[in-house]
């Protein structure tokens, strides 16, 4: 698999990996009943070694960047926060600069693309910055705080309440993010500290399209991102439940690796994501969801 990878036989894959455990002095790869397994001193090894694969292509895209100065790539990892607008406004932005610029998204929480950023896979992390227990190795920059807020189908029955309180939507189902996500933890806390139960979760999910149907057609309440259901509530296609959610408000933001340089692209593309978040912090006076 390894040797097909690299597009080399087998027998200069093993000659590769003997003379790199002669030079090291160690034994990088064992075998087991379950195949070849790395020893710590291979998976060191590797980590460094994707690391600096990462900088070769970096060096890579400087030197065409120089002789082009339109193009580039850029790997960023995307969380639900800035999945519905502000990396795709600052895509745009972008791709006015670059136009030959290619920008591959990977969506997913922070439990997974963390580490795929501190192994050199993702060159930054867009979204709701990651708590205390996830930051080694990283470096944070903070653009905006974003609000959370419970949403609805117009007619939902509680919309004819003169007035709701938290307690109120334990009568209905939820759509909530995952366990593991910083916003679901947040959300469970904010239901603690007025001493109440965690609501019951008929769908756990991070899916936008997904989500979205099933607030618009059922009676479930969903948590969202202020910007990710902004323009639904704008023009009337979900309604915001005037619920306030202070203890679940959280900056949105830049991860990148510590002591690493960014890219030309990636550092264009952080840019851009600084102008359009300055853009979304005006717009919460406007919209008057404080």
């Amino acid at each position: 698999m390894a040797a097909e990878s690299l597009n080399i036989t087998q027998p200069t894959a093993t000659k590769a990996l003997k003379e790199a455990e002669r030079i090291l002095d160690v034994r990088l790869f064992t075998r087991t009943n379950r195949g070849v397994l790395p020893t710590p001193f291979g998976t060191t090894l590797s980590r460094r070694a994707r690391l600096i694969l990462t900088e070769l292509r970096h060096a890579g895209e400087e030197i065409r960047d120089l002789q082009e100065g339109l193009g580039g790539r850029v790997v960023v990892g995307t969380l639900l926060a800035a999945s519905a607008r502000l990396l795709p406004s600052a895509m745009s932005r972008l791709r006015c600069e670059r136009p030959k610029v290619t920008v591959t998204v990977v969506e997913g929480t922070n439990d997974l693309l963390l580490p795929a950023l501190r192994l050199g896979n993702l060159d930054l992390i867009v979204g709701r910055l990651p708590e205390f227990r996830g930051r080694e190795g990283t470096h944070q920059e903070a653009l905006y705080d974003e609000i959370t807020c419970l949403v609805v189908r117009p007619g939902h029955p509680l919309l004819s309440s003169p007035q709701i309180t938290l307690a109120d939507t334990l009568a209905w189902d939820f759509i909530l993010p995952p366990q593991e996500t910083t916003l679901r933890r947040q959300l469970d806390h904010a239901f603690h500290q007025a001493d109440l139960q965690v609501p019951p979760v008929v769908v756990e999910s991070v899916s936008v399209l997904t989500n979205r149907r099933l607030a618009a057609e059922t009676d479930a309440i969903s948590a969202w991102p202020y910007q990710v259901v902004r323009q639904d509530v704008l023009e009337g296609r979900l309604m915001r439940l005037p619920i306030a959610l202070p203890k679940v408000s959280a900056p949105v933001g830049l991860t990148t690796r510590a002591e690493a340089t960014p890219s030309p692209v990636a550092a264009s593309l952080m840019a851009e994501l600084r102008i359009v978040a300055s853009q979304i912090a005006e717009e919460y006076t406007t919209d008057q969801v404080f």
